[in-house]
């Protein structure tokens, strides 16, 4: 099978086209046709080598956890899922080697949910990664109803979705992002405030007191100024930064796979309850170029890159 590979750490240049054995199934995992993968900022951090120590990578390497696709083969038990079923998953394994950037990929049941037919396939490959993340996130910050919650990087493929969940708890959202996405976040149900210098002061401007959650889903220096943004009390919730909880007594967040939770997810973004913006898709042979967009920063939304 045709995958993207890489067989060093490295930018994207080290990622290449080549020709794969097929993926062994186990008795709980299905073989998936890929249709449509979705990138994520995670996969260029572990091909750069930032993430050894914490994540296994064994070259070469397939890069990617999102797929959505077509059942071609069930394990030996695997009553979840038959063939010609079409699911999406965060196929996320233990070892950085056998990803979903590729024709075919290997998916254990346990991370994988039914994509429902009012889903396509490319909002259904952007959706696992970012939207877990989001929902646990949200669920982990414990805000309620009323609540005044800031998003940072709230127009990307995290917090978009987290600004749409927290919105459907009924929390206020104020979230930030370059003033080119503002009328995005608007329909979201968000009120943008550009990031970087005057941010303490325009979040200030719309909350006085402070807010009470803070959602962080870039770090560096937007968790800088938490303390100047958060009411006494409040919660912070980073997935990138730790800080959230060795300085500022909040939670760290990894995602992990929850096919209940992603199957949840899947109904909503089907039935236009939950907006997925997928802002690019790539084919296979241009997976360089798709990273470069992404690591570039600026992404609204997903990118998807498919066979």
């Amino acid at each position: 099978m045709k995958a993207v590979t890489y067989d060093r750490f490295g930018g994207a240049e080290v990622m290449q086209v080549t020709d794969q054995p097929e993926p062994h199934i186990g008795p709980d995992s299905v073989l998936v046709k890929v249709v449509a993968a979705g990138i994520n900022p995670v996969d260029y951090k572990v091909r750069e080598g930032y993430l050894q120590g914490l994540i296994d990578t064994r070259f070469p390497a397939i890069p990617a956890w999102d797929v959505a696709g077509v059942v071609v083969k069930a394990g030996l038990d695997t009553p979840e899922f038959a063939e010609g079923d079409e699911i999406l998953a965060y196929a996320r394994k233990d070892t950085v080697q056998d990803g979903t950037l590729a024709e075919y990929v290997q998916v254990p049941v346990r991370t994988a949910a039914r994509k429902p037919a009012g889903l396509d396939f490319d909002r259904a490959a952007a959706l696992p990664l970012a939207g877990l993340t989001a929902l646990q996130s949200v669920r982990r910050s414990g805000l309620r109803q009323g609540d005044t919650v800031l998003v940072h990087a709230a127009a990307g493929g995290v917090g978009s979705i987290a600004v749409q969940l927290a919105v459907r708890e009924g929390a206020r959202v104020i979230g930030t992002a370059s003033e080119r996405n503002h009328d995005y976040l608007r329909e979201l149900g968000a009120e943008p405030v550009s990031y970087g210098d005057g941010l303490v002061e325009a979040v200030r401007a719309l909350a006085p007191e402070g807010v009470d959650v803070i959602l962080d889903y870039v770090g560096g220096a937007a968790m800088d100024v938490t303390d100047q943004l958060r009411r006494d009390g409040g919660t912070v919730v980073s997935i990138a930064d730790p800080r959230a909880r060795t300085e500022f007594g909040g939670h760290y967040v990894w995602v992990r796979p929850d096919s209940a939770d992603l199957a949840g997810l899947a109904h909503l973004a089907a039935d236009g309850e939950l907006r997925i913006e997928v802002s690019a898709a790539y084919p296979l042979d241009r997976a360089a170029e798709a990273y470069e967009e992404l690591a570039a920063g600026h992404t609204r939304g997903k990118i998807v890159v498919k066979p």
